[in-house]
């Protein structure tokens, strides 16, 4: 299985957006990862990628991997796969 890479902020909060399922509202939901970063190199607020890895500890299975230089021209993914409500 290959691993997974995400890019959030060191603290590792990693934000998208789905669509609401009802609605169609398109929202925000976030959840954080627990990342090992080896040399404290990080700081708090820089954004980094993250990959996924053996269990390091109780809650960390991610490993900082570099550092994402965000520029202006830079697009931004946005994950919009979420089924479409039933329509009954």
């Amino acid at each position: 299985m290959p691993k997974r890479i995400l890019i959030g902020t060191v603290a590792v909060l990693v934000e998208r957006k789905v669509k609401h399922p009802l609605y169609g509202k398109i929202i925000r939901r976030s959840k954080k990862y627990h990342a090992h970063d080896e040399g404290n190199a990080y700081k708090t607020g820089e954004t980094v990628r993250i990959e996924e890895t053996r269990p390091i500890s109780k809650t960390k299975t991610w490993q900082v991997i570099e550092r994402v230089q965000a520029g202006k021209g830079q697009a931004v993914e946005a994950n919009l796969d979420v089924e479409a409500a039933g329509n009954n």
